[in-house]
């Protein structure tokens, strides 16, 4: 594999030139296609338009939108402008959107109306009180010094947010030489993206990911999958996350293939993109996978154009991929490993793989990627058949975590190998399984949700006195959030008062499914909290009581 040495503008403005009539991006249900020399010219108008409104080289922008038509507008625009783009879970309420406007230093927030029952907009207003009698582009925040602008991604008008439209029309009367000019200032290792992942310390963690990092991440995880321009993707995974940002957009760019983006998932809307697009690949999680196969509309669709795609997030069963290479003709789809800090993959299943590669393996390394499996203990590394914990070191390890030196340390160690905190095994035909954990990390359908954030969060909840999270095991999501409580004497709570504390302040997908009131918990002779007997517990309890999981 050649690598990369470019910015994320630069490939663009390459596949632009190369096949400018060519299309990239397509959302199929409202008939909306952009041509990579079209979708270039909107980038570089919007990038004039940040320069129009006082942004700048080194700013970090913010983007809480699910995949709307113009996600990749602003991503780009930023990549061109050296401006750091830092993408906000659409699940995120109050309290974690605060946290991370603070911690981001961002210079400006955009934004869509909303997402399911949050009301973005209104959320945005309850935070900064000054937009309301703030002038466009003047905006003094209290709580956050460094932001100056909120624009709405839209055509509608609010009360101190610029439009999208107005960035636009801004832009078409920007100077290309300044923007030009900026562009050819940028290095291939400037940090272009900032993603938060949930840490062990309780707090999100941005993670600085550099154009040479998802560039070329991107590069290897299409050449897996045999990408080239006649290869068209659908793609219904967010592009918040690495999933679809870089091994959905940078696998796609880099190959000159085609997008077919969905803007939220529904099996309906992803299968009639499909068949109306003759998609040859298209990405999930094992549950929207299975979400697929079980609609009752699923035979009424033709999916013979499609051969490859991924499978990540969390283990596929493997009658549900025998049904996606047999049902979905994916003979060719891939596995991913690896998470936000390693850009984020580093292992994949080859196209030509057997199905059982493809269920109890997470496939190879990328290629310059070194994958070690080491002892968590010694730091040595792990001989074949002997479970350690997965570390990597390349061109894919992220450039730390923003003004967390000491959190990065920990991660990143003196020799450059970065820890995961998964445990795994290497087999001897030289693929790797994953088959634990380290840390307490919850995976919810393919979500990572970290106890201690959650543990910290309801230890504010008035008559809590302790409280412990834990994964519960679930047939539907993998695993769900149970966490157990100690309350103050004299304190009544129940499970519904827990769950009501949360809802609005935390993402859904974190507020626990399983609430049990206990004395004590089970610890070690040194005192330790005992995790393992917790998960125990609440599984025996939730199959006790017989709730569905």
């Amino acid at each position: 594999m050649q690598f990369i040495e470019t910015t994320l503008g630069a490939v663009l403005e390459e596949q632009a030139k190369k096949r400018s009539d060519h299309e990239f991006l397509i959302y199929a249900d409202r008939d909306l296609r952009f041509t990579y020399g079209e979708f270039n010219r909107r980038v570089d108008d919007l990038a004039k338009g940040f320069l129009a409104m006082g942004l700048k080289k080194g700013d970090h922008v913010g983007l809480w939108a699910t995949n709307v038509p113009d996600w990749n507008t602003i991503l780009f625009a930023c990549a061109k402008l050296g401006i750091v783009f830092v993408t906000i879970n659409t699940g995120y309420k109050l309290h974690e959107l605060d946290y991370l406007i603070k911690q981001s230093d961002l210079a400006c927030l955009c934004i869509i109306d909303g997402w399911r029952d949050s009301d973005y907009v209104g959320m945005v207003n309850e935070l900064i009180p000054e937009l309301k009698t703030a002038v466009r582009g003047h905006l003094h925040a209290e709580k956050y010094p460094f932001l100056r602008h909120v624009v709405y991604v839209g055509q509608q008008k609010h009360r101190g947010m610029y439009s999208f439209s107005e960035i636009l029309l801004l832009g078409q009367h920007g100077d290309d030489n300044e923007l030009r000019k900026i562009e050819a200032s940028l290095d291939t290792n400037d940090v272009v993206n900032m993603q938060y992942t949930s840490g062990t310390t309780g707090f999100p963690k941005g993670v600085m990911l550099t154009h040479r990092n998802i560039l070329n991440n991107g590069l290897g995880i299409g050449d897996n999958q045999r990408l080239s321009e006649k290869d068209i993707v659908c793609l219904p995974v967010p592009l918040f996350h690495c999933f679809g940002l870089v091994l959905g957009m940078m696998a796609i760019l880099t190959h000159g293939s085609t997008a077919a983006l969905v803007e939220w998932f529904d099996p309906l809307l992803v299968l009639a993109t499909i068949q109306k697009e003759k998609c040859t690949a298209v990405y999930g999680v094992p549950t929207m996978f299975i979400a697929e196969l079980n609609h009752p509309m699923f035979k009424m669709f033709d999916l013979s154009s499609l051969r490859t795609g991924i499978m990540a997030g969390s283990p596929c069963p493997i009658e549900a991929m025998r049904k996606v290479i047999d049902l979905m003709h994916m003979k060719e789809v891939t596995i991913c490993y690896g998470l936000t800090e390693s850009s984020p993959v580093m292992t994949q299943t080859h196209f030509d793989d057997t199905i059982e590669v493809k269920v109890e393996t997470v496939g190879r390394e990328l290629p310059g990627v070194e994958v070690s499996i080491r002892d968590p203990e010694s730091g040595e590394e792990c001989t074949d058949g002997v479970h350690g914990e997965f570390c990597c070191r390349g061109y894919n390890t992220m450039k730390g975590y923003y003004k967390m030196p000491e959190a990065t340390a920990q991660c990143i160690d003196k020799e450059g190998w970065l820890h995961s905190g998964d445990l795994g095994v290497k087999d001897k035909d030289g693929n790797f399984r994953v088959t634990g954990r380290i840390k307490d990390m919850i995976i919810r359908g393919g979500e990572n949700v970290y106890p201690k954030e959650i543990e910290d969060f309801l230890y504010t909840m008035p008559g809590v006195k302790d409280v412990q999270v834990v994964g519960i095991a679930s047939k539907k999501y993998g695993e769900e959030v149970g966490a157990f409580v100690i309350l103050h004497p004299d304190i009544t709570m129940n499970e519904e008062d827990v769950r009501d504390y949360c809802r609005g302040q935390i993402s859904r997908f974190k507020i626990p499914k399983y609430v049990f009131f206990v004395d004590a918990f089970p610890l070690t002779s040194s005192g330790k909290i005992q995790k393992y007997q917790l998960r125990e517990m609440g599984s025996k309890k939730v199959e006790e009581l017989g709730i569905a999981t």
